[in-house]
């Protein structure tokens, strides 16, 4: 039975729904039970049946493994939403998020945050959101500024610190890779500085002032360049990232970034841009991680010529940073056991295997025949009872370009062929 156009028992009956909604999402039971072990089977209460389908698709080995991997983010502004958001729904074991901006949440515009969230500061509003969206990952919140002495050694001790998943990894550190997404110069460089020391594998990435251009770098430390061994360059178009960093140029040449800050005045802010920097930036942590694919050295993005440069940086070996030195060094000692790796590597790639089906089940019963024996098939032999009366064309075109005229001979003699033609047309 259909009510009339407002209908006040029907209008009753869904105020009365949009109140219970309200008190169970204020009571937080509507947050769903851990999972305790990823599973493909495509139901609707199994929140990761879609990222295991790419294990089932070949694309990665075991996908479950991302429970295993603890990620560090260095975050202040811009991107932190979008990378914490994309990090939690991938499901991996361990999240520490570090907010180098120690201000309590005011501006929720530009985040996921909620309006009751205003005052707290925005590392336990994102644990508390976050853990609404992914239950099964342990947050770790650190609202610090790392550019202090304190600061430093707090960062410091928390990567540092391993727990019984990564315990074995064989580093010097408890996280297995570090993503920086601050927008300050002065940080990256402190990033910078803890990653080299504790030979730390880091992503760092950054959206322009403007916000219509940003860019994501995996820094290796001794393998590849540290962010002091090529500092930004002072006003200079770097025309094969298509992108300008004043800002970082200034700094880089001895200014304090911070005087250069006017009242009243702050940088643009384009949540389209941090959310492909974002995507960019997980998804090559994804790649590191979880071994598939190629991870980018550098990647730049300007979305004003939807354009996507690419490039690798060497490590300098005049780097001022003493500890890329040392990390360098240790690099090249150990190349020849790297190369040993690589080769046996390629051998055994080139072994021969038992290749297993890729499925085991074949509905429309179809076979594979061993090509060896293709020229069998491709015979020019006819049927029982049946001459070729003209020579193959194959075989005309062959002995032609051979300049073989046996091939072309029959029983009559080309002159007599001749005389008759010529008695033809004199007749």
């Amino acid at each position: 039975m259909l009510c009339a156009p407002g209908c006040l028992f029907c209008s009753a009956k869904i105020e009365e729904h949009i109140v219970q909604v309200m008190s169970t999402v204020k009571a937080g039971t509507s947050r769903r039970s851990k999972v305790k072990d990823m599973s493909a089977e495509v139901v609707d209460s199994n929140p990761y049946s879609r990222l295991m389908a790419l294990q089932r698709m070949g694309i990665v080995e075991n996908y479950e493994k991302i429970r295993d991997f603890s990620v560090s983010i260095v975050v202040s502004k811009g991107v932190q939403s979008a990378i914490t958001d994309i990090l939690t729904k991938g499901g991996r074991s361990r999240l520490h998020i570090w907010d180098v901006d120690t201000g309590l949440l005011g501006n929720v515009s530009h985040h996921f945050f909620h309006r009751e969230q205003v005052g707290m500061t925005k590392t336990d509003a994102a644990v508390q959101t976050l853990s609404d969206i992914n239950p099964d990952v342990i947050l770790e919140s650190y609202s610090l500024n790392i550019t202090t002495v304190k600061g430093f050694e707090v960062f410091m001790e928390s990567l540092r610190r391993r727990n019984s998943k990564n315990d074995g990894n064989g580093r010097n550190t408890g996280v297995d890779l570090v993503l920086s997404c601050v927008d300050n110069y002065e940080a990256r460089m402190v990033v910078n500085q803890a990653c080299n020391e504790l030979n730390q594998t880091w992503i760092e990435s950054g959206v322009s002032e403007d916000a219509v251009s940003g860019h994501i770098q995996l820094l290796i430390p001794g393998e590849r360049a540290c962010f002091a061994c090529a500092p930004p360059l002072v006003e200079a178009e770097l025309a094969l990232r298509g992108l300008r960093h004043y800002v970082f140029g200034v700094v880089a040449s001895g200014v304090d970034e911070r005087t250069l800050k006017r009242e009243g005045v702050c940088a643009a802010s384009l949540p389209t841009t941090m959310g492909v920097i974002a995507g960019l930036l997980v998804q090559n942590a994804l790649k590191f991680l979880l071994k598939f694919g190629e991870v980018s050295p550098y990647l730049g993005y300007n979305s004003l010529k939807d354009y996507f440069p690419t490039m690798e940086m060497k490590p300098n070996p005049q780097c001022v940073n003493s500890a890329c030195l040392e990390r360098q060094k240790e690099y090249l000692l150990e190349k020849p056991a790297r190369d040993a790796l690589a080769k046996a590597k390629i051998e055994a790639e080139a072994s021969p295997k038992n290749e297993i089906p890729l499925h085991t089940d074949n509905e429309w019963h179809i076979s594979v025949l061993d090509d060896s024996d293709i020229s069998a098939l491709l015979s020019d032999e006819l049927p029982k009872g049946l001459t070729r009366e003209l020579p193959c064309a194959d075989e005309h075109q062959e002995a032609a370009m051979l300049g073989d005229t046996s091939v072309l001979a029959d029983d009559t003699d080309l002159e007599e062929l001749q005389r008759q033609l010529d008695a033809l047309n004199a007749s």
